[in-house]
């Protein structure tokens, strides 16, 4: 790579992350160690319209922007191998002190990450925070298949209800392109029922998440752009049960090979049936992620009821994420 203080930072060029990005940046993604959700390019792509998310790929390597709705403009950690961050680092500061006349600020910045900077001399000038309740939820991929052991009896009782109340009529599918009418179909009932009972309930009868988050009409969005573009749809996993022949509950994830890591990014499922969310937590990686040693749930957005429905799964650790802003920064 030539040194950066040759590359003129007001020729850089960021673009809006489109459906072509998800399959194209994938490599970009992977060349270091990154436990969070963001480690691979299914998440960047659901919430772009909600954070404006924009990209730039400089000497093969790529650089992410994005914008809140109060007008903070923020960026993340570049993607690039581990070697390369300071310089990497160092050009997303120029940009943003040059051209945006603003100070670097990057959100969720991955423990690793930071880590890496730290070490390199690269954070000197910035305040560093721990974003306590954005920590994503790591758990061990074979515990979550099998259910075993004591600490899981709650989960396997659940299990074998729903299984006595609705043998012989139920099914796990790997859902396609033939399937995508009945998930927007089933998005749609469920969002009326989320409706119903508001915004954060957090737990459902049978003490399992209803994926509470203040961001939830981006989510169904970011879902029906999943399944209205091909070229998103074919580089992720999905599948769902069925009962009686109606899909009931699904769920959508992606997978990090460098950290043999499921991510799950989307789940829903009908809450006045008992056990289902339990059925789908576990075949969806019994059946799509029969690789995956690692699983990444995401945060619980500081919601109580969310975080308890997580632990309840028992953890084995998480992802942190940090705030990094730059200190002192004055515009020339």
């Amino acid at each position: 790579m030539e040194d950066d203080k040759q590359i003129n930072v007001h020729e850089l060029v960021f673009d809006r992350f489109g459906c072509q990005d998800v399959d194209g940046l994938r490599e970009y993604y992977f060349m270091r160690p990154n436990k969070t959700c963001d480690s691979a390019p299914l998440d960047s792509y659901i919430w772009r319209e909600y954070y404006d998310v924009k990209k730039c790929v400089v000497d093969e390597h790529c650089m992410l922007m994005t914008e809140c709705d109060d007008g903070i403009m923020a960026a993340a950690i570049p993607l690039c191998r581990e070697e390369d961050l300071p310089k990497y680092f160092e050009l997303l500061e120029r940009y943003f002190n040059e051209v945006l006349k603003k100070p670097l600020i990057i959100f969720l910045a991955d423990e690793e990450g930071v880590t890496a900077l730290k070490e390199a001399g690269a954070l000197s000038d910035y305040e560093v925070s721990e974003e306590e309740d954005l920590k994503d939820y790591l758990y061990d991929a074979e515990a979550l298949r099998k259910l075993a052991g004591r600490k899981y009896s709650k989960k396997r009782n659940h299990i074998h209800k729903f299984e006595e109340a609705y043998e012989g009529r139920w099914e796990y599918r790997t859902l396609g392109a033939e399937d995508k009418l009945d998930i927007l179909s089933y998005l749609s009932e469920w969002k009326l029922k989320k409706d119903e009972v508001g915004e954060g309930s957090g737990i459902d009868a049978n003490e399992e998440s209803f994926d509470a988050m203040e961001s939830l009409d981006a989510e169904i969005l970011g879902v029906h752009d999943i399944l209205n573009n091909d070229c998103v749809f074919d580089n992720v996993r999905i599948g769902g049960i069925y009962i009686d022949g109606r899909l009931r509950a699904f769920s959508i994830g992606n997978y990090n090979p460098r950290e043999k890591m499921a991510i799950i990014d989307i789940e829903k499922a009908d809450p006045d049936i008992v056990g289902l969310y339990q059925m789908i937590n576990r075949e969806f990686l019994i059946h799509e992620f029969p690789e995956a040693e690692l699983v990444n749930r995401e945060d619980d957005v500081g919601l109580p009821g969310l975080r308890r429905a997580k632990l309840s799964y028992y953890p084995v650790g998480y992802a942190r994420k940090y705030k990094l802003v730059q200190k002192d920064f004055n515009e020339a």
